[in-house]
């Protein structure tokens, strides 16, 4: 597929998984709506991608709000509202704490980012996408949605959730010509950790330690590849892992 002048939403765009994919579908000539909470970090980055000021649209958006997604998508210029790719990156942890203990302030923010976040966008998002018979959905899962791990009891449950929603979507779309996949990774190295242990450095840099990870433009490249394919390809799901991963609680740290 040619991506010259598609338009691609990427929300959590100013950072990590979200930023490198505004890096390679820029590359590949794509107009690009970057959504994300920090203004500043996606002025940062646009700076950075070496395209035109028509190229790249910005929002600031806290995906939670969905009064704040309703009206960033509704009020978008007519030439930027045809959305051909939205990428629903936007996603957290917090915490490693049991269920029993669990903080009740990280249990709101996961699910509210996770799984609300992603389906306000869905929900306003895919309309347009129906009624011009084209798109594609991508929605960046996690190795965590196929497999639970101790304290990632509701981080977990987020990203089965997200692996449902593709899968229900997928099926509400047959009859369409809109992709739907899921991109699932294992250990990627971004501010995830450092996210999950509310700034803690030090605690987040042991979560690698030992270990070759993913890094964003790993998983970048598997997001564009899944939406390069013929128009009549779905790739449905990709786990990826670091070699050094074998599940989600089976990792080979060298010493």
């Amino acid at each position: 597929m040619i991506l010259n002048n598609q338009i691609v939403l990427i929300t959590g765009a100013s950072s990590g998984i979200g930023a490198a994919c505004a890096r390679v579908f820029a590359e590949a000539g794509a107009k690009l709506i970057l959504a994300a909470r920090r203004l500043d970090k996606l002025e940062e980055l646009v700076e950075t991608l070496g395209v035109a000021s028509d190229q790249v649209h910005l929002i600031q958006l806290d995906v939670r709000d969905r009064l704040a997604v309703e009206s960033a998508i509704s009020n978008l210029p007519p030439t930027w509202s045809d959305i051909d790719i939205l990428i629903n990156n936007a996603g957290l942890s917090r915490g490693l704490d049991k269920l029993h203990e669990g903080d009740f302030q990280d249990w709101e923010e996961m699910i509210d980012t996770n799984v609300k976040g992603l389906l306000y966008l869905t929900r306003y998002v895919v309309p347009g996408m129906v009624k011009r018979d084209r798109g594609h959905v991508v929605n960046i899962g996690s190795i965590a949605g196929h497999q639970t791990y101790p304290g990632g009891n509701v981080y977990c449950s987020t990203k089965a959730a997200v692996k449902a929603i593709s899968e229900g979507l997928k099926q509400d779309l047959l009859g369409t010509r809109i992709r739907v996949t899921s991109v699932d990774p294992g250990m990627v190295e971004t501010e995830f950790s450092d996210v999950r242990f509310h700034g803690d450095t030090e605690r987040a840099k042991k979560v690698y330690q030992g270990v070759t990870p993913l890094t964003p433009d790993d998983v970048a490249d598997v997001v564009f590849f899944c939406a390069t394919r013929s128009p009549h390809v779905n790739i449905n799901e990709v786990i990826m892992m670091p070699v050094d991963q074998a599940s989600a609680t089976l990792v080979h740290r060298r010493t």
